[in-house]
Parts: C-alpha cells; structure tokens; sequence
C-alpha cells in the first residue's frame, strides 16, 4: 500500500549488519567447536602415546609380571584420568572391568603397539597399547574423552560472547553507515520537494559511495531540464501572447470604430474586412496550438495513405504561385517528371508545405525567389526554400524549438507565431519522416522533408 510506512534505509542496512554478524558468528563457532574437538583429542591421543612409550622403554616382560611392575605404571599416570590395563605373559589381564573391555577392544591382545579410539555406549574413549618383551606381555593407557567435552563447553560459552559483541558492533556500524549513506539522499529528496514546490535553484552536493552520487547527478539534471524547459515555455507564452495581442487590438479598435459609428460606409468595410482577417489569423494560431498540444496525445490521428510527392507538390506550387506574383517574389518549381510514392497524410503534408512557404514568403523581400524543390537520392525530399535574410549559424539547430526564433528575431523582420516550425516538426515526424533546417543556395533559409520511398 502506497500510504503504508516504510522502514528507513538506515534501519535496514543496521538489520542486515546485524543478520551478517550473526550468520558469521555461528558458523565460527560450528567449524571451530569441530576444529577445536578434532584437535584437543588429538592432543590427548599425542600426549597418552608418549605416555605409554616412555613406560614400555622402561619396563620389560619381567617387570610387567611382577606387582612392582604394575604399581610403577600405575604410580605414572596416577591423577591424569588414566587408566592401566596390564596383560601378564600368561595372558591374565589386570584393570578394571569397564577399562579391560575397553582395552581389548582397543587391541590389547595384539602383539603390536596401537592407538585407537574406541567408543562404548555414548562415551569415548582413547587407547594406546604397548607390547613388553616377546611372551606376550603388554599394557595399554585408557582415557575417556572428557576434557574435548569441557572444551566444546567452554568455546560455546566464547561463541556466544562473541556473538553479543559482533551484534553490538554490527549494530552500532549499521547504524553509522546507514545514517551516512541515507544523510545525502535525504538531501536529495527535500531537494526534490523544494523542485516540486516550485523552487529551481536548488541543487544536490554529489557526494558519496557512487550510486548516492549518481542519484544527486539525476536530480540536478532534472532540476536544470526543468528550469531550461519552463524558461523555454515562458518565452514561448510570451511570444505567443504577443501573437494574440496584435491580431485583438486590431479587432477591438476596428469594432469599436464601428459600435461608436466612427466608421461608416466605405470605412466600415473595410473595418469589417480588417476585423474578420485578423479573426481568422486567430483561429490559424488557436489551431496550431490545438493541433501542437494533440500531437504528444493518443487521440490525435493520421490518415497515413501511399500518394505521389511530385503531384501534391505541383498542386501546392500552383497556388502559392499567385500570392508569390502579388508580393513580386519569383516563386521556382523544380519537380520531376516521375511520380515520386511515400507514405504520408495528405491533408497533415500540405499543412506542413503551407506552414513552410508561409514562413519563407513572409521573410523573401520583392525581387528575390522562393523554391519548391524535390529530388531523390534513396529518399524523397521535398524543400521549401527563400531568398531572404536566412538565419544565424546557431539558430538552425534550434529552429524547430516553440517560440524561440520569434523571441529572437521579431524585433528585426516579420515573424510568425512561434510555434508553426514546431507543428510541422512534429507532423512530419508522426509521418514518419525528419525534417531539417540549413542555409539555402538562394541566401535564405531552406527546410527540408525526407520521408521512405515506397517500392513501385
């Protein structure tokens, strides 16, 4: 559930520290409390052997026979734990019952020394056997394993000491780290509240482990994509409001010349001939800005069909052919004879060739040509070029950016709306196609569309 509390990065990091002290812990103790059993009983097993062969080197089959004998390797190990089995040349075994069997199953009645371990019932026990002289003398040392148990005893006792003090310094290390880690991004995200509250100079230190610097990175990417792009569309509202505004003040002062009957006859006509062309002028510019904000959206359509270029760009010439011989602007045609196929939305293309040559007869001064040109090279492209004054090397780029070269060029020669080049931008590429903006041979501005030749 997004309204359920989640648990913070620092708690988090201070559990799994905590899991990991913990799992570590235990599994030392388990290979240690086997480690430190298999080596305390292997000592024990070194110590009695040397035990047993420093009494055979002492004893003989004559000694081993006799009560002095036996009372002398009794005396030896005498407060170790150790038992004494003795084995007379006669075969008569000495010791107590449970340390006889034990013997005997450790293999006492063998001529050959031995070191068992030998297990009866649930206890363990260890065995060396010593044959004295060659009538069959011998003895064997019997001790159970007791001191391994006190040990395993007392490393348990250690591991869970060290476990205690491996969970508290995996706490208190979690703790730290987590409060280091988390301090950053918690930077990071009231930095992102201030952004979402409307604040654009804020900005996060990159610092840290580097996915912490990476998450700092993004935000301050985002905080700059942000302020570049409201700063972009406040320019674009302020140039589209300048585009509102001439074509209204027009409208209120013809009409009020009318309502007020300052105009009449000849000058009433034309008022009302000014105010319905400055009217449609704002319905051009509603639409485009209608047509600009349904072209990210799901519901906007085309009717994509395959059609010729070559005749859709005759018919466009044709027509513009006339405005171009009232504004004294020589409008050139170069069209090939052969249909050209691509795949396009009529009605959306000649949208776009009109948008175009809109904007380069506005700008082409009287004496100088527009071209429509169309050539093919693997592509079909249709371009719209002018003679007029062109623009700067930097602003091709950015030419089909909304509103930016009506912000920077109209204080210096007619401009449009601002936001046309972005609609056929967007038209053209929800075609299918590309289109481009470059210097033209003319002098001008050319803008070219490319688009898929369709295979005859």
């Amino acid at each position: 559930m997004s309204g359920a509390r989640r648990t913070s990065l620092a708690a988090r990091i201070t559990g799994v520290c905590l899991v990991v002290a913990a799992v570590a812990v235990v599994v030392a103790g388990l290979v240690g409390s086997r480690l430190v059993s298999r080596t305390a009983t292997d000592v024990l097993q070194q110590s009695l052997s040397a035990q047993a062969n420093v009494l055979a080197s002492q004893l003989d089959d004559t000694g081993i026979g006799n009560r002095l004998g036996v009372g002398k390797v009794t005396e030896v190990v005498r407060g170790q734990g150790v038992a004494v089995v003795v084995r007379r040349p006669g075969g008569e075994q000495t010791g107590d019952a449970a340390s006889v069997r034990v013997a005997v199953k450790g293999g006492l009645g063998e001529p050959v020394a031995r070191s068992a371990k030998v297990t009866i019932g649930a206890v363990d026990f260890l065995v060396e056997v010593r044959p004295i002289g060659t009538r069959g003398a011998a003895f064997a040392l019997v001790q159970p394993i007791k001191t391994a148990e006190g040990t395993q005893r007392s490393l348990i006792r250690n591991v869970l000491l060290a476990l205690g003090i491996g969970l508290l310094v995996a706490a208190l290390a979690g703790l730290v780290l987590g409060r280091l880690l988390a301090r950053p991004l918690r930077h990071a995200a009231s930095v992102a509240g201030s952004m979402r509250a409307g604040r654009r100079d804020l900005r996060v230190p990159v610092e840290g482990p580097a996915e912490v610097a990476e998450v700092a990175t993004s935000v301050n990417e985002l905080a700059d994509a942000l302020q570049h792009s409201e700063g972009r569309q406040r320019e674009f509202l302020l140039s589209v409001s300048h585009e509102l505004r001439t074509p209204l003040t027009a409208v209120t002062g013809f009409a009020e010349a009318v309502a007020d009957g300052v105009a009449e006859g000849e000058d009433a006509r034309r008022a009302g001939q000014t105010i319905h062309r400055e009217a449609q002028r704002l319905e051009r510019l509603v639409s485009d800005l209608l047509d600009l904000a349904r072209l990210g959206a799901d519901e906007f359509r085309l009717d994509l069909v395959e059609l010729d270029l070559t005749a859709l760009a005759r018919d466009c010439a044709e027509v513009w052919q006339l405005r171009c011989a009232r504004e004294n602007v020589e409008l050139r045609v170069h069209l090939p004879d052969a249909p050209v196929r691509v795949t396009a939305d009529p009605r959306r293309l000649r949208q776009v060739i009109d948008g175009l040559a809109e904007n380069a007869l506005r700008v082409t001064t009287a004496g100088a040509p527009m071209v429509f040109a169309l050539t093919t090279d693997g592509y079909a492209r249709l371009s719209v070029r002018d003679g007029g004054p062109g623009l700067a090397a930097e602003d091709y780029p950015v030419a089909f950016d909304r509103g930016v070269l009506n912000a920077r060029y109209r204080d210096r020669r007619p401009v449009g709306s601002g936001i046309g080049l972005a609609l056929a931008h967007g038209l053209v590429t929800r075609m299918g196609g590309s289109i481009t903006a470059g210097p033209a041979p003319e002098g001008g501005a050319a803008f070219t569309m490319s688009f898929n030749l369709v295979s005859p």
